[in-house]
Parts: C-alpha cells; structure tokens; sequence
C-alpha cells in the first residue's frame, strides 16, 4: 500500500470526481480532439511550466481538474488523450513498490522498454497508447513536485500537449489499474514496469526481453493457463481457469492468451508478476514456483 499522504490525495480527487458527476460538466484541462501519436522530437522546453515544490492538495489546486479530474482516471484516458492543465509527481510506493511515482490522484506511472530515453521517444502508438494511455500535461500548465527532482523531468511534445519524461523516459498510466494504488502494469509483457523518480524501473524491472517472455504488452485479460513442470512447454502439464484467484504449485513454463497475474505465495500473496504471453521459463523472471494465478474477476 502507498502510504497515507497519498491515500488522502486519492480521496480528495474521488470528492472532485463526485462533484464533477453531480454538476455534470468536464475537466475543461484537455485537449481531446487529437490521436495518440508517437513523438521523436527533440525534449520540449520546460520554460513555459511553473513548477511548484509540495502537493497539489496543499497548494489548494481546484477540485475537478489536472489528476483530479474524472477524464483523467487511467480507466477513461484510454478512450482519448487527455491533456491537463496541472500534474503532481509524488515519490511514493504502491503495492511492492517503492519508490515508485503516482500522480496527484494516486495511480502509479510507468515506463515502456521499448521506448528510448536518449533521444526520449515514444514508441507506444495506436492500440497500445489506449491500454497505456500517455501522461500529458498542457503547455504553460504547472507541475507540483512531492519528491522527485525536477532535474530529472523533460517533456516531448504530445497529442497537442506535453508528455512527461522521467530520466528521459515517456511516462504512462495503465488503463487497467481501477483505484490509487493498483500496480497491475508492472511487468506486463516484460516490457513495462513502473518508473521510479529517477527514471529507473520500479522494483528492478527482473524481467528480461526476447520471445516467450511474457507477450506482447496488449493487456487483455485472459481467463484460463496452463502450466508445465518444465521450462519450454516440457510436460507434465496442467490446465487452469478463472476467475478470480487459484492455487497452483508448478516451475518451468506457461501458456496462456492474455494477461494474469502471477504470486510466489499462496492465496495471491508474496511477490507479483503480471504476465501477457506465454512465459517459456518462469524462473528467468524470478519466479522459479508459482502459488497462485490471479484472473480477471
């Protein structure tokens, strides 16, 4: 769990979200017209952004706007771009990260190893900028800044917008984490970890590239696995289907459509891995026995 302060935040943006409903007006912060568009352009200068040191919380931002806004939840920003007029980059920890940045709201942020930092390039277009929807804020917009140096924040030109870099890396949100807090795009397709303040992978990023290695990062969720006692598909095997939680007890390898997420404890406990593809050896991403599969519920 991420810690208190951001808790509080969470809940300051979900009475922004109520009130938004009840008025039923819109964040009025983006610009929604564009398509989500890959971006090699040089890092945007940061001279028009004012920078404000602390929370937008403390800083009295408006309620319904910037993270706060409902357009801006990661499960609705996957239907269009959203531009804000304000971010927050807080470091903080979520589920077994820490540190890891989240956003005024609380959603953990992540990083695409298939981008590069160096020029920074996103190179997540298409249906994958609908999954991993990009994190963009608006040009002279403000950035509050809860722990994490402003040295190592660039922005790439975006969607009519900025997205945000951290050590050069394009930053996201996953549109399949519901609540503050969720990590569930942490090593998903063994390409997207969380990003850590300094633009780093959250939790050391264990996962390595290269076919069968955990799929293609789509996220789609998937409702049956099966496991094999060796690795490469070696028999025994043993099917398995959701949903929710199930106990499994198996090493080697696994087949599956889609994503799950995979524990080292039972009853979906101990250290996590989400998973989207066949996994030819589940001890190269650290996961020499699996305990428990999570499906979608």
């Amino acid at each position: 769990m991420f810690r208190t302060r951001a808790a509080a935040l969470s809940s300051f943006a979900a009475v922004g979200v109520l009130l938004l409903s009840a008025c039923g007006g819109g964040d009025g912060d983006g610009d929604d017209k564009a398509a989500a568009n890959a971006s090699s352009a040089p890092p945007a200068a940061s001279a028009n952004l004012e920078f404000t040191p602390g929370t937008a919380q403390e800083n009295k931002a408006r309620p319904n706007t910037g993270d706060f806004a409902a357009n801006a939840m990661p499960s609705v920003t996957e239907s269009k771009p959203v531009v804000r007029k304000w971010i927050q980059l807080s470091a903080d920890s979520a589920g077994e990260l820490d540190p890891v940045v989240i956003n005024g709201a609380g959603f953990t942020l992540y990083r695409f190893d298939k981008d590069t930092a160096d020029p920074s390039k996103s190179n997540c277009v298409d249906d994958c900028a609908t999954t991993w929807p990009p994190y963009l804020v608006a040009n002279k917009g403000r950035v509050f800044l809860d722990g994490v140096d402003k040295s190592a924040i660039g922005f790439i030109p975006r969607d009519g917008g900025l997205q945000v870099t951290l050590g050069g890396w394009p930053v996201y949100l996953f549109s399949k984490d519901l609540k503050p807090g969720d990590t569930n795009g942490q090593g998903v397709g063994g390409t997207w970890f969380g990003v850590a303040p300094d633009g780093q992978k959250a939790g050391g990023g264990a996962a390595p590239e290269g076919d069968g290695d955990g799929g293609n990062g789509d996220g789609a969720s998937a409702d049956s696995a099966t496991f094999f006692d060796g690795s490469r598909f070696a028999e025994p095997a043993e099917g398995i289907t959701g949903p929710g939680c199930k106990p499994v007890r198996f090493t080697g390898s696994l087949k599956v459509t889609g994503a799950v997420k995979i524990w080292d404890g039972a009853n979906c406990t101990g250290k996590s891995l989400v998973v989207d593809g066949d996994v030819n050896d589940l001890a190269k991403l650290g996961f020499p026995e699996v305990k428990s599969i999570r499906f979608s519920d």
